[in-house]
């Protein structure tokens, strides 16, 4: 027994050390740290799912992260290979003794090749092989698809994206609720969005979590492919600068690369916001303003960007004007000279941009041939027939909300002075509808046709400050903007529709209705408490009843403050005040140049500045002052040739593959189960 326990020891020893010399042997190797596009093969060796899928010809960036086994070594070489072959174009290293993440190594460097393309569709291998300064070698491997476009029925000419930015089915519920009503527990009338023949259910996690923020939760759409947050229309990169990450190819840029096509962009917030820029705009950082609005421009001739309307005037501004945003923190410019930047404006043809703050970027739109507008009254003005290109600025940073925009108006019209819209400075703002029936007449003018992309901004951003009755008129706003959607695609019959958001916002929930009337509730705020604001007020069940808003001509109600109300609750929600009444002043808008200069720092800072008097203070779930976006799954409908196909529960990447199969080769036919 003790000579086989110490053979069985001199064993384990022998075993011990092989592993150690195997585990030194291990480090002493140079490494691939990051391998892009992302590829669950290169992160855990399982070659399924296939994180990036991309279409036919579709361009795209290959990089690699390549760590030498240490500081006294150097990576002297890589090259890059689809499914074993070599691809014939120069790999630019960009060394990161500078301008790279914290955590990378100084001696390592990030290898790329710009705009690679793959005709063949199937399941394919990409690898980088790189050779260490003493000749040691390290290689990794990852895959994609290329996703398979089949011959179908209709080729669409023009798609239109109706973008309910944070507008989950709750919020969608509650719009019908307060515009159309209910009568005996049926809805009285649909929503424009109801009668759409096609409804999916659209997952939303991006790249690198289960919660999205609106730049994944839009360029998912529009390039196929998953980004962190905070990026989009690229993939994540070690390098700190905002705009050289590796870019994927939108929509817009395949269209008019391939068809011709023309791209609009109509927002109610600033342009430069997550949702319009990610359809044209390649950058990791949402923020980085100046750069993003001076991209729309420089590289208009890659996206086909004909209309760009909502607000964000600062970025537009010269750097010394009063209200200007503009800085070369948040600019770029590409050194040609520098290979891995210097591709970029080779490979992409896209510009090399510059940083130059005290650029007058509307005066260069409009030597570029669009034509300006900058109230309701010129775009109302303007003469569609001899416009070919259209940019409209309707405030200085993101517009008023539906709510504030109908209440100036009405009071305008019976001689008073408007309340909120005076406030910001910009009281004739177009409504969503507005803006999008002059921009489909002049993007129609295309006859190759167009990509649209029309956002309801605020349903997010007033969901986030939890004032209820401001995101449900922001929703009804963008629904009226669905119907007028509705009706070109009717009448064109060559147009593809899609209704949909990017991710759900705040968690909203319909708790039920007000047991008291408007009066009522007014003296339970003043007594205040929880005791008469949540036990007296909130009825469920059977006790909430059916609230009866009556609607102006306009189409908004005449009133939010009704006897009976909607209520309604957040389940992703910070600490907020509440006494369920409309508040009759937003939150700082922090994205407001002024925002801390009279009028606009007289409004409340956040939710626990409001509704004070009723001493009802609800307790929220998440940290800090907003409620956040959640990972539920959100409502997609569709209408118009290849809306079948929009069926099930849908990944938001597969909805670019079934919109660019209609465009490309088809309407596919309905779905059998």
């Amino acid at each position: 027994m003790k000579m086989q326990s110490n053979l069985v020891g001199s064993v384990i020893s022998r075993t011990c050390l092989g592993f150690l010399l195997l585990q030194s042997f291990a480090h002493a190797t140079p490494s691939v740290t990051r391998l892009t596009p992302p590829s669950e093969l290169f992160a855990s060796g399982r070659s399924n799912p296939v994180i990036a899928r991309f279409l036919p010809d579709q361009r795209f960036d290959l990089q690699a992260t390549i760590k030498p086994d240490d500081d006294s070594k150097t990576i002297a070489n890589a090259k890059f290979l689809i499914d074993g072959a070599l691809i014939k174009q120069e790999v630019a290293l960009k060394n990161c003794t500078n301008g790279c993440l914290p955590g990378i190594t100084k001696t390592s460097v990030i290898a790329t090749v710009r705009a690679v393309s793959v005709l063949k569709p199937g399941i394919h291998t990409f690898s980088v092989q790189a050779t260490q300064s003493d000749g040691v070698e390290v290689s990794s491997t990852g895959n994609f698809e290329i996703v398979p476009l089949v011959p179908a029925g209709q080729k669409v000419r023009n798609i239109i994206i109706l973008l309910g930015d944070g507008m989950g089915a709750a919020q969608r519920t509650a719009a019908r609720i307060v515009a159309q009503g209910y009568a005996q527990g049926k809805s009285i009338s649909p929503l424009a969005m109801d009668t759409f023949p096609v409804t999916g259910m659209v997952k939303t996690s991006s790249l690198n979590s289960l919660v999205t923020d609106s730049s994944p939760g839009m360029s998912s759409y529009v390039t196929g492919n998953k980004s962190n947050n905070n990026e989009e229309g690229v993939f994540p990169d070690d390098t700190t600068d905002f705009f050289d990450n590796p870019r994927v190819e939108y929509l817009s840029e395949y269209l008019k690369r391939t068809q011709g096509k023309s791209l609009g962009l109509v927002t109610t917030s600033d342009v430069f916001d997550a949702t319009p820029a990610a359809n044209a705009v390649h950058t990791s950082n949402r923020g980085a303003g100046t750069g993003i609005v001076d991209q729309y421009l420089d590289d208009r001739k890659l996206s086909g960007l004909t209309v760009l309307m909502g607000g964000g005037r600062k970025w537009f501004l010269p750097a010394q004007t009063p209200g200007s945003a503009r800085n070369d923190k948040t600019d770029y410019e590409f050194a040609t000279t520098e290979l891995h930047t210097g591709a970029i404006v080779k490979q992409w043809r896209a510009s090399n941009g510059q940083l130059d703050k005290d650029r007058d970027l509307i005066a260069d739109f409009q030597k570029s041939g669009f034509k300006y507008v900058s109230d309701k009254t010129t775009l109302d003005a303007l003469d569609v027939t001899k416009t070919d290109h259209l940019l409209g600025l309707f405030s200085l940073s993101n517009m008023n909300v539906a709510l504030d925009k109908i209440d100036g108006r009405r009071n305008i019209a019976k001689g008073i002075k408007g309340r909120v819209v005076d406030d910001f400075g910009f009281p004739d703002q177009p409504m969503l509808d507005e803006m999008t029936q002059v921009a489909l007449s002049v993007l129609n003018k295309n006859k190759n046709g167009f990509l649209l992309m029309v956002e309801g901004a605020s349903i997010d951003k007033q969901a986030h400050n939890m004032d209820t009755e401001r995101w449900i008129l922001d929703t009804i706003e963008f629904d009226k903007t669905v119907q007028l959607a509705q009706t070109f695609a009717k009448k064109d019959k060559n147009t593809l529709v899609i209704v949909t958001a990017d991710h759900e916002c705040s968690g909203v929930a319909l708790i039920g209705g007000s047991m008291v009337s408007d009066a009522k509730l007014q003296e339970l705020v003043k007594e205040g408490g929880t005791s008469n604001l949540r036990d007296k007020v909130v009825g469920i069940y059977e006790k909430a009843g059916f609230p009866k808003y009556a609607l102006e001509a306009d189409g908004y109600p005449k009133t939010t403050d009704i006897d009976f109300r909607l209520l309604v609750g957040y389940g992703a929600n910070a600490d907020r005040n509440e006494d369920w009444r409309t508040n009759a002043l937003p939150l700082q808008d922090t994205q407001q140049p002024f925002n801390k200069i009279q009028p606009l720092s007289a409004h409340p800072a956040d939710p626990m500045a409001r509704d004070v008097e009723g001493k009802l203070t609800i307790t929220g779930q998440v940290p800090g002052n907003s409620a956040v976006h959640t990972a539920t799954d959100i409502p997609l409908s569709a209408m118009g040739p290849g809306a079948w196909s929009f069926t099930g529960v849908l990944d938001n990447t597969d909805v670019f593959f079934l919109m660019s199969q209609t465009a490309l080769r088809g309407a596919l036919k309905p779905k059998s189960y």
